[in-house]
């Protein structure tokens, strides 16, 4: 059931078709995109996005590999984008709790814990991705989302912890 519509948005629009790594572009596209979104349009804007991606990811994965059972071609990178705005709803969250839009490094840091551990595949990850179907081209990365951003919410507490802790107590 492939055609160009699941096409374009396995492929990332063509993000996919970058060359050396296209995981690590779309995922790099996916951290600047989506930061623009919730900057521009806010954190319900990113969550929105976030969910039609995850959708559209299925749907695209499904349409283009349910007759190759086994294959994860490099080239389908739609779930590093739905897992790399998923990572990003994370440090969102958090500053837009605080009535405030994700600032540096933030952003950054999701990304980069992303893409450790979509490569790494630790534990439940690696289980996912060892599916050989589908819906575990998209659930590998999308548990590596979640992973990743779970990390960037504890880097944050490391980081800005004692800073937060000294300022209370007049350190």
């Amino acid at each position: 059931m492939s055609g160009p519509a699941s096409r374009a948005v396995a492929v990332g629009f063509g993000l996919g078709l970058l060359k050396p790594a296209p995981g690590t572009w779309a995922s790099l596209a996916a951290m600047l995109v989506g930061w623009a979104i919730e900057h521009w349009l806010g954190f319900t804007a990113l969550v929105i996005a976030t969910l039609v991606a995850t959708i559209a990811g299925f749907w695209a994965c499904w349409a283009e590999l349910n007759d190759r059972p086994g294959e994860d071609p490099s080239e389908i990178v739609i779930d590093e984008i739905a897992a790399q705005w998923l990572t990003l709803l994370f440090p969102a969250f958090g500053f837009w709790m605080r009535d405030m839009h994700m600032v540096w490094p933030g952003p950054v840091a999701a990304f980069l814990l992303f893409r450790l551990f979509d490569i790494w595949k630790p534990w439940i990850i690696g289980r996912a991705d060892r599916r050989g179907d589908p819906a575990g081209v998209m659930l590998d990365d999308l548990l590596a989302g979640l992973f990743a951003g779970v990390a960037t919410i504890l880097a944050a507490i490391a980081f800005h912890g004692p800073i937060i802790l000294q300022h209370m107590f007049g350190g």
